[in-house]
């Protein structure tokens, strides 16, 4: 079989990062050159990083619909999210240690809870359906007079599976005293943000999920909300993130952000078309099923179990053949494991390592999703047809010198 390939190399896995867009770049630079001040020193390099630090804040705040005080930049949306359960968890421990969170978190959720279980917190992991979601009902059973935080992401970084989180959270503010962090890292290249019409009390981003710099995350943070800051220090972040910000860091994030936000409409529309098109061509084998929600799914992601394939040895094939895929979270990579988002979704262990992530982005074309719609089928095919040879002469005993 004649395995095809691209002449210039496919990026689709913008969920795992995206390029640094040229007005992100652009925002930075004279944060990385003149005005190198610590934006914490009283003189004047320092005075003029601050405006620099302030305009950032401001910006990410008008975007997401915030005060400007309740955005605390960090390193990245990982940091965000151990800010916000780990500094939420020990802020309340004394009125109660329970957290409730679902099965499809990314591990940035998970494993910060994991961390917290050794420390005496309950750690309460609800199930969701077929499609990836939770349902809204059971997170308002499992919560009880002990719990101070509920842990739901926007959208699943996996399968693109969108959660109900407004009616999430009227559920979870019903209750005096409850939180809710949302993981918005995987959503916000894709959905407008607004944390009002969420009803969220803390928020986290990455920056390079949306085409900004890497080593830049927010974390929104309700006004009034209390947490306990888990890296001490300096004074920086309004005592919440010790540690000299990183200016042009936080600049390009913001432009990023709000051009990510300006565009949503149309990028959402395109992206929705092309990922339809790239569909059709995979879903055409009977053996390609899609994952996550049928509709209510980022528009930029596809998901799919291609059937007697598996996934890492796929995503190896293409990327020899010029196309760049992942099995799943890149944060995963390199895991025997399974996807915990597919398994949580009642995919059996088998058909869940054959999970393929493709993601589109901005600059996404259709020249590449017509190229990738003709490589893709032709490489699974090619590693069924080597599976089943491995299977059928699993010892090489046709092969002769």
């Amino acid at each position: 079989m004649a395995i095809p390939s691209s002449a210039l190399p496919i990026y689709l896995d913008h969920a795992a990062t995206t390029p640094l867009r040229r007005e992100a770049f652009e925002a930075m630079l004279p944060y990385l050159t003149e005005v190198f001040g610590n934006p914490s020193s009283p003189h004047a390099h320092g005075r003029l990083a601050r405006a620099g630090l302030d305009e950032a804040r401001e910006r990410i705040g008008a975007t997401l619909n915030a005060q400007p005080r309740e955005i605390v930049i960090t390193s990245g949306g990982t940091e965000a999210l151990n800010l916000a359960l780990k500094g939420i968890a020990w802020a309340g421990k004394a009125r109660g240690h329970r957290i409730v969170t679902t099965a499809v978190e990314h591990h940035a959720v998970g494993h910060a809870l994991l961390h917290l279980e050794k420390f005496g917190f309950e750690i309460v992991s609800l199930g969701v359906d077929r499609y990836g979601r939770v349902d809204p009902d059971q997170v308002d059973a499992a919560i009880n007079d002990r719990t101070t935080l509920v842990a739901v992401q926007l959208a699943n970084n996996e399968v693109g599976t969108i959660q109900p989180i407004a009616e999430i959270a009227a559920r979870v503010h019903a209750h005096k005293g409850v939180l809710l962090a949302v993981d918005a890292v995987a959503a916000a290249p894709y959905l407008p943000i607004d944390v009002e019409a969420l009803g969220v009390d803390l928020l986290a981003l990455a920056s390079h999920k949306l085409e900004g710099p890497r080593g830049a995350g927010v974390l929104y943070l309700r006004q009034g909300t209390h947490l306990l800051a888990q890296q001490h220090g300096g004074t920086q972040e309004r005592y919440r993130r010790a540690g000299t910000e990183d200016v042009a860091a936080a600049m390009g994030m913001a432009v990023a952000l709000g051009l990510a936000a300006e565009e949503h409409a149309t990028t959402a529309d395109r992206l929705r078309r092309l990922r339809s098109r790239l569909a059709g061509a995979l879903l055409a084998d009977g053996r390609v099923e899609s994952t996550g929600h049928p509709a209510g799914r980022l528009p930029g992601l596809l998901s799919v179990v291609a059937r007697g394939v598996d996934g890492a040895a796929a995503v190896m094939a293409l990327d020899l053949a010029g196309v760049a895929v992942s099995v799943g979270s890149a944060c995963t990579t390199g895991s025997l494991e399974p996807s915990h988002v597919l398994t949580a979704m009642g995919y059996p262990a088998d058909e869940a390592r054959g999970a393929l992530r493709l993601s589109l982005g901005r600059t996404t074309s259709e020249a590449e999703i017509d190229a990738a719609a003709a490589i893709i089928p032709v490489i699974l095919e090619a590693q069924r047809a080597a599976a089943a040879a491995i299977a059928a002469d699993p010892l090489g005993q046709g092969v002769r010198a």
